[in-house]
């Protein structure tokens, strides 16, 4: 018998196709995919090109939990053998503690990053020499080259042929904001805007940053802060709007403001929080109210006790564990359709997925 036609033959091939990575990595099909992973309410955001390069946001916290989670992710579900970019947005080790570790297990090309501070950034005292032993392996990883992140900065991405424009953007890093748009009008949501006074942290330097494939626009704030946001829709609206808002520190309260959600007033967010980290009642509400918005997922599922209503609908939410050593650690998934005029949010864990419009325009 030719083996070509063999019926086990054909039950292989079957079975290799189902095992292959991620269809939507890149390149295969020209979608862009974005994956968050669970790194138990730290950052970690994977994106994936039509041209197949990547970027992570952030790494995650120290050790080889959170390393290991990020690298399964890009190698074995995107289907990656290199991180292409990688931004820290801020000096906190729940978003750049994974970096050296994961530069063992996979490469990485350009660092972005705002420079390295010298001393503890958030003015703790006696902290210094805690800071620049906590802060060492990640001066010292591999990588192709680092560069310095300011408002305005572009990434050097390719664009694949065919596809539409791609572009990845800072919008805000180390305090400083990009210029209004030229002839802006006043936000009429600026009359709400409150100011809170908060404690001066790194979070308050974290870089902010739109990604945009065609009319699909995506937020990636980092930890920036309630009054950062503010500054940015106030008293104009500097970013605009997105369709999908990865939700700002974790969904804590000291960030998140209202008046900055309504200003972007996204369809889709998505909340890297963790069981016991984020999901404040003042972003619940935030975001419930949101004009346009159809869908808040999680990460996790906030499980502090007499919290229940702190939370989205199940169905949207990828963890339920309240372990942070547990192994199941589901992502949630996004795929940007090719014309970046629709996108898919999956659960894949749960068998779940949605399409929702892009609602901002044409490609």
């Amino acid at each position: 018998m030719n083996p070509t036609k063999s019926p086990n033959r054909a039950l292989l091939t079957a079975l290799v196709a189902l095992a292959a990575p991620h269809a939507g990595a890149g390149q295969a099909d020209h979608r862009l995919d974005i994956y968050w992973t669970d790194v138990e309410g730290g950052g970690a955001t994977l994106i994936v090109t039509p041209a197949g390069e990547s970027i992570l946001i952030d790494s995650g916290n120290p050790g080889d939990r959170d390393a290991g989670r990020i690298h399964h992710t890009a190698s074995e579900i995107a289907g990656l053998t290199k991180i292409d970019f990688y931004i820290t947005t801020h000096f906190h080790n729940d978003h750049y503690g994974g970096a050296a570790e994961l530069s063992t297990l996979i490469p990485i090309g350009q660092v972005y990053d705002r420079g390295v501070p010298e001393l503890d950034p958030d003015h703790r005292p006696n902290a210094d020499g805690l800071w620049l032993k906590a802060i060492a392996p990640y001066r010292a990883f591999a990588a192709e080259g680092r560069n310095f992140v300011t408002p305005g900065l572009v990434l050097p991405l390719r664009q694949a042929a065919g596809s539409p424009r791609l572009l990845m953007h800072c919008v805000a890093s180390g305090g400083a904001l990009i210029d209004a748009p030229a002839g802006a009008p006043p936000n009429p949501l600026s009359g709400g805007n409150v100011h809170h006074d908060l404690a001066p942290t790194d979070n308050d330097l974290s870089s902010a940053w739109i990604l945009e494939f065609g009319p699909f626009r995506f937020w990636d704030g980092g930890d920036i802060t309630w009054n950062m946001e503010g500054r940015l829709v106030t008293p104009v609206n500097r970013v605009g709007q997105v369709d999908v808002y990865q939700t700002d520190h974790h969904g804590l309260d000291w960030s998140n403001n209202p008046v900055f959600i309504h200003s972007i007033a996204p369809t889709v967010s998505v909340m890297n929080n963790g069981p016991v980290k984020g999901t404040a009642a003042s972003t619940i509400a935030g975001l419930a109210s949101s004009p346009g918005i159809q869908a808040m997922y999680q990460v996790h599922k906030n499980l502090r006790p007499g919290e229940a209503q702190n939370n989205t609908a199940d169905e949207f939410i990828a963890n339920f564990a309240g372990d942070p050593n547990h192994k199941d650690a589901n992502i949630i998934e996004l795929s940007v359709d090719p014309s970046g005029t629709s996108y898919t949010v999956s659960i894949p864990s749960k068998g779940y997925s949605r399409t929702f419009q892009t609602r901002l325009g044409k490609p």
